[in-house]
C-alpha cells in the first residue's frame, strides 16, 4: 500500500500562512530567514501580515505556497514517500520531497518563473474560468471550436477531477466559450480572479525564460518517481522531469489523471503537505476510497 505525497500550487495561500510553523520549530524558522535571504525580500512578514491583495501577487504567491509546503514537509520526521506530485507550482515541491532540487535551487526557479509569468500576464488581456458539470470532452471540444472559429485562444488547463475542469485564455476567448459552456449545460463557468492565462500558450514567454535557468540547474536522481502535470505517469529520469517541468508552462495541469495513475500503481494515502484541504478533496472526488491527511 504506498503512501503518496502532494503539494498545492496557486489560489492556496492565505494571511498568517505558515506563522506556526516559524513559531514551533527552529529548523522551519531557520528556513524561513534562508528564504528571506535568497529572494532579497521578507516574503515571510508578508505571509504573516500581509493582506489578501498582497498575497495575490504571482511574484509572492508561488513562493510562499513553496516555502509553507516544503516547511510543513520537513516537519515530518517520518516521511518515506513511495511517489510524490504537485498540482502546477506544486510540482517544485514535490521535487524538494524526492530529492530530485534542493531547496535553495527550487526557490530560485520558483522565483524566476513567478516573475516571468507575471511579465506574460502583462502582454495581453487573459484569464482563467471554472467550469463545472460538463465533460471534458465537451469542454475539449467547446474550446476547440472557440480556436477555429474566432482565432482567440482557449485551452483546458486543470483538469482538477470528474466535473471541474478550468480553462484558459485571452479574454474575449474565455467569455465566448463560457457562454457555450453554459448552453451546453455547465452548472458553472465562472471567470476566475487571476492575472493570467496560466497553463497555456499565452505563457509562451514565460516558458523561454524558466527554460534557461531549468536547463543551468542541477537536478538529481529522484529517491521516487514524480508524477507529471503534462503526462500523468511516474517519472524518474532526470532529463525527462526538466523537459516535464518546462513545457507545464504551457500545457495543462493533468492532475486528475496524475491521481488516477498513481491509485493504478498502488497508492492508498495520500498526504497534503502545505496551505489548505484543496487536494486532498480533489482526491476524495477522484476516488473516495483513498484515505487522505494533511499538514500545514
Amino acid at each position: 500500500m504506498a503512501h503518496a505525497y502532494i503539494f498545492p500550487g496557486q489560489g492556496s495561500q492565505f494571511s498568517g500562512m505558515g506563522k506556526n510553523l516559524y513559531d514551533a520549530d527552529a529548523a522551519s524558522k531557520e528556513m524561513f530567514e534562508q528564504a528571506n535571504e535568497i529572494l532579497g525580500f521578507r516574503i515571510s512578514d508578508i505571509m504573516f501580515n500581509g493582506t489578501d491583495e498582497d498575497l495575490k501577487q504571482t511574484n509572492v504567491t508561488q513562493p510562499a505556497i513553496f516555502l509553507h509546503s516544503v516547511t510543513a514537509y520537513k516537519t515530518l520526521a517520518n516521511a518515506k514517500p513511495d511517489m510524490v506530485a504537485g498540482h502546477s507550482l506544486g510540482e517544485f515541491s514535490a521535487l524538494v520531497a524526492n530529492n530530485v532540487l534542493s531547496f535553495e535551487d527550487a526557490l530560485m526557479l520558483v522565483s524566476i518563473r513567478a516573475q516571468a509569468m507575471q511579465r506574460a500576464c502583462q502582454m495581453i488581456p487573459s484569464t482563467m474560468a471554472a467550469v463545472l458539470s460538463l465533460s471534458d470532452h465537451v469542454v475539449e471540444e467547446i474550446c476547440n471550436g472557440v480556436m477555429r472559429e474566432t482565432g482567440e485562444v482557449v485551452v483546458p488547463a486543470n483538469y482538477n477531477c470528474p466535473g471541474q475542469l478550468v480553462i484558459s485564455g485571452t479574454v474575449k476567448g474565455i467569455d465566448i466559450a463560457c457562454e457555450r459552456m453554459k448552453a451546453a449545460g455547465a452548472r458553472r463557468a465562472l471567470v476566475l480572479p487571476v492575472g493570467g492565462a496560466f497553463h497555456s500558450p499565452l505563457m509562451l514567454s514565460a516558458k523561454e525564460e524558466l527554460t534557461e535557468a531549468i536547463e543551468a540547474t542541477h537536478f538529481n536522481e529522484p529517491s521516487c518517481p514524480v508524477y507529471q502535470n503534462v503526462v500523468a505517469k511516474a517519472v524518474t529520469n532526470p532529463t525527462a522531469i526538466k523537459h516535464n517541468l518546462i513545457d507545464q508552462l504551457t500545457g495543462a495541469v493533468r492532475w486528475t489523471q496524475s491521481v488516477e495513475a498513481m491509485i493504478a500503481d498502488g497508492a492508498r494515502n495520500f498526504t497534503e503537505a502545505g496551505p489548505g484541504k484543496v487536494l486532498q478533496g480533489l482526491v476524495m472526488k477522484i476516488n473516495k476510497e483513498m484515505v487522505t491527511d494533511g499538514v500545514s
